[in-house]
């Protein structure tokens, strides 16, 4: 459910205690396997490789090649190449590429050739994603014991292609600092017993649907009922109730002024979805005069200020939201989406931070980050935000810990935007339709 991914200190400690030049060999030995299942007609292979170890073990892949009866050689010209293996920069980088290191990538970049990366793409730093400045864009990754959190994590994951893990022969840490959340972390949704009721099942308040913003509020409170909550209420602003009594035909419907009486029936409270501006001060009152469990998005998340709570809370912005938060333009968490969910966290204090993107990061002040990184593209559509909103929503109300809502909500929701079929033209209440044969399917 939660497989580890390393950081480069995490893989350096990892090799303590073995003998380097063996390690080396079964990784180049990983690569050049890999290179010849991948192009199996393959005539000329051009390596490019660094001084330091992720070099060493391209040299070995290449004579392994070469022993295979392929010319692969380390060369500067890559005329009549089928392949290129870049072995030019390890899980060392820390900084952008120096210039003579900066030409090259640009040179295999410009190749267009299909590269196989050793270990990591050279330009994208294995610990955090981030490329600094130019970084290769290879066709296949082989990476060696385990995945390198820069793989799955963004804007390095648009760089990898397609990863193959090969075994060195290390133990499996117990712990590393990132996990990513696969898909059988589904099983952890409760599912209804026999002697549930509609209430016990998880009761779900969405508080949003202003005037103009109504489908917001109704895909969240949809979610949520595909999710399993048994019970879902939304309370919104008066004028937006006929609008919701034709939309939504399950969900009791209130208005904003009866949003404190409507706390009594639930288990959770989805706040945001379709608020509008001018509620932020309604937002922090229910945060501060209930003890339920929240999740913030949208209109919820602005201007939002941290305080205290004892119970559960996971906020749901997207980079641009989490960048007004921390005084940031959204470019520059785009660029640095660890570091951005870390100031996150350490600004929100003990509430979980979910920070959306083709990755998903789900952060807290103890445990692991939680990266869940199966998401298509055709998630990138208005009103997926508010689909995530109602998942998670209906998991707090279920009893999950809000950090294992969070993520398993994103693996919900990427599940059933993956198993639609076609992938083009999907809109957000495709995805609301799929949550159940996703959550409920085989593990």
């Amino acid at each position: 459910m939660f497989e580890p991914l390393y950081t480069a200190e995490e893989m350096r400690a990892a090799e303590q205690g073995h003998d380097v030049d063996e390690l080396m060999e079964r990784a180049g030995r990983g690569v050049a396997e890999e290179i010849l299942r991948r192009f199996p007609d393959a005539r000329r292979i051009a390596g490019v490789c660094g001084s330091g170890a992720n070099g060493g073990d391209a040299r070995i892949a290449l004579r392994i090649l070469r022993e295979a009866g392929i010319d692969a050689v380390e060369t500067d010209d890559f005329d009549g190449a089928d392949v290129i293996v870049d072995g030019l920069l390890g899980t060392g980088l820390r900084d952008a590429p120096r210039d003579e290191a900066a030409a090259r990538i640009e040179q295999i970049n410009s190749a267009r050739l299909p590269v196989v990366a050793v270990d990591v793409p050279s330009g994208v730093d294995a610990s955090t994603g981030e490329t600094h400045g130019r970084a290769v864009r290879a066709a296949y990754t082989v990476t060696f014991h385990g995945r390198k959190v820069g793989l799955e994590v963004a804007p390095g994951r648009f760089h990898v292609g397609t990863v193959s893990v090969v075994d060195i022969g290390l133990s499996h840490a117990d712990e590393t600092s990132h996990r990513l959340v696969t898909r059988e972390a589904l099983r952890l949704v409760p599912r209804r017993g026999p002697t549930d009721n509609k209430y016990t099942a998880g009761s779900v308040l969405v508080v949003g649907g202003s005037r103009g913003l109504t489908g917001a509020a109704c895909l969240a409170a949809e979610a949520a009922f595909r999710a399993d909550a048994g019970y879902v209420a939304v309370a919104a602003p008066a004028e937006s109730l006929p609008v919701l009594e034709v939309r939504l035909l399950e969900a009791v419907k209130r208005p904003l002024e009866e949003v404190f009486d409507a706390v009594g029936r639930a288990d959770a409270l989805a706040l945001g979805p379709g608020l509008g501006p001018g509620h932020e001060g309604l937002v922090r009152r229910l945060l501060q005069e209930t003890n339920l469990p929240a999740v913030v998005d949208a209109d919820g998340l602005r201007d939002l200020e941290p305080f205290r709570r004892d119970a559960h809370t996971v906020l749901t912005p997207h980079e641009g939201e989490l960048g007004r938060l921390l005084g940031e333009d959204s470019e520059w968490v785009a660029a640095h989406r660890l570091e951005a969910l870390r100031r996150g966290v350490q600004r929100f204090g003990g509430w979980v931070v979910l920070l959306k993107g083709a990755d998903t990061l789900v952060g807290t002040l103890s445990g692991p980050t939680l990266v869940v990184a199966a998401g298509p593209p055709s998630l990138a559509t208005a009103g997926t935000g508010d689909v995530l909103t109602g998942v998670i929503a209906a998991f707090l109300a279920k009893g999950l810990h809000a950090p294992i809502a969070a993520a398993v909500g994103a693996v919900a929701q990427q599940e059933a935007a993956s198993i639609l079929n076609p992938q083009t033209g999907v809109v957000a209440s495709d995805v609301v339709a799929a949550l159940p044969e996703a959550i409920d399917a085989p593990l």
